[in-house]
């Protein structure tokens, strides 16, 4: 689940990170209002949507027709400005490089009082799975594509992994000030920082945090000019209170039936569907289909434990795709049961009617079984034995080759 900037600074402050005032906007009146009660010389008026990449996107009209701005956060040093831009922002679509060309369409504004920059930096807080630790990045390179750092100079990325039950010892704190070049009041803000930062992923059950950029003013506090948070999903049982956070108006219908069946659900550009189960065995999917030549029409995880129900709702989301030209189903059978799923696609199939080439690929528990079903029903389907097989196999059926 993800959140808006300005949520998640309202967390940022609870947890006793810096951050500059600002205020919550829906209309231009309100930006207008925020301006005159922030009484900053110099506000930012920021678009809010679910991506990143926002000041180097640009605005367009509702139908994506006319471009109407570059950039989708402005610093306004005036009041006829943050007009200008408030008006221009709501109620048009911003696309950046990580809405895809669709854009997404902006409701939200925060306006935010002005900051005395000296220097900007990277930071960021994530999992990393293989170690069953808290990731914690910091670069001198902030403002920018941490992709780009990472490809450039990756010696500007320092790293620190924290046991999570142990929680972040002080010389890491300070290992990671040093890193940065910091001293003096900056150096001691960015320990205190870090610190409240990790706590708050934590207590929070985050699966990601991100500050780009963290800045240092001139007076050496280290203050968070942006912030994006995701949560993990599995935790929402303890956390009744996200559910006030959840813009829905972020994600399509699809999206939102999805999650109502249990599954995660992102509606990507391409044309080939896609239904797994695992975030990563999703991720790894798509990655073939790519290599293969190919492009995914979405990411879906059933989950290790989708029942046939859910199965069968997964299935019916993907045939409503009006881009889609084939499908690729690829599932590891632990607690879910091959021979289920092949169940349950015919049924969907035969429900909802199946007219694009699909591939099918098992494995794990009662994969043969699976695998024999389908071979044996009067769907037309390939079924392979490896992931390889099946990104080539569903590349080739939609451009019209034989196997």
């Amino acid at each position: 689940m993800n959140i808006h900037e300005y949520q998640a600074k309202s967390l940022f402050r609870e947890a006793g990170v810096a951050v500059e005032e600002g205020v919550h906007c829906t209309t231009v009146e309100q930006a207008l209002a925020a301006y005159d009660s922030l009484g900053s010389r110099t506000v930012a008026v920021k678009s809010q949507i679910h991506a990143g990449g926002r000041g180097k996107g640009n605005l367009y009209s509702p139908d994506l027709g006319d471009l109407v701005m570059e950039g989708g956060v402005k610093v306004a040093s005036s009041r006829e400005d943050v007009e200008e831009y408030a008006s221009n922002i709501l109620g048009h679509k911003l696309v950046t490089k990580q809405t895809g060309p669709s854009g997404k369409l902006v409701s939200n504004l925060y306006v935010e009082a002005g900051c005395a920059i000296s220097h900007e930096y990277y930071l960021a807080l994530l999992i990393d799975r293989e170690k069953a630790s808290i990731l914690i990045m910091v670069s001198t390179e902030g403002g920018v594509d941490i992709e780009e750092v990472a490809e450039t100079s990756p010696e500007a990325i320092h790293k620190a992994w924290v046991d999570p039950l142990d929680g972040l010892q002080d010389e890491q704190k300070s290992t990671l000030a040093n890193s940065l070049g910091l001293s003096g009041p900056a150096h001691a803000s960015f320990v205190k920082m870090i610190g409240s930062l990790a706590s708050l992923f934590v207590d929070r059950d985050c699966s990601m945090i991100e500050i780009n950029p963290l800045v240092r003013t001139e007076d050496g506090t280290m203050v968070a000019l942006d912030a994006k948070i995701s949560f993990d999903d599995n935790a929402s049982f303890r956390h009744p209170w996200r559910t006030d956070l959840h813009d829905l108006s972020e994600e399509s219908d699809i999206e939102i039936r999805a999650h109502e069946h249990g599954l995660s659900y992102v509606d990507l550009e391409g044309n080939i569907g896609c239904l797994v189960n695992g975030a990563g065995l999703a991720m790894a999917t798509m990655d073939v289909i790519k290599l293969y030549g190919g492009e995914p029409a979405n990411f879906l995880d059933i989950g290790g434990g989708a029942d046939r129900e859910s199965i069968t709702a997964a299935f019916g989301i993907i045939l409503e795709d009006p881009r889609l030209d084939g499908i690729l189903v690829n599932v590891f059978g632990g607690i879910i049961r091959c021979d289920m799923v092949a169940r349950s696609i015919i049924e969907a199939s035969n429900e909802i009617g199946l007219n694009v080439p699909l591939v099918v690929r098992f494995s794990g528990t009662n994969h043969s079984e699976g695998k024999q079903i389908l071979d044996d029903c009067d769907l037309d389907v390939v079924t392979v034995s490896t992931l390889s097989k099946a990104g080539a196999a569903i590349v080739k059926l939609i451009r019209g080759t034989s196997q």
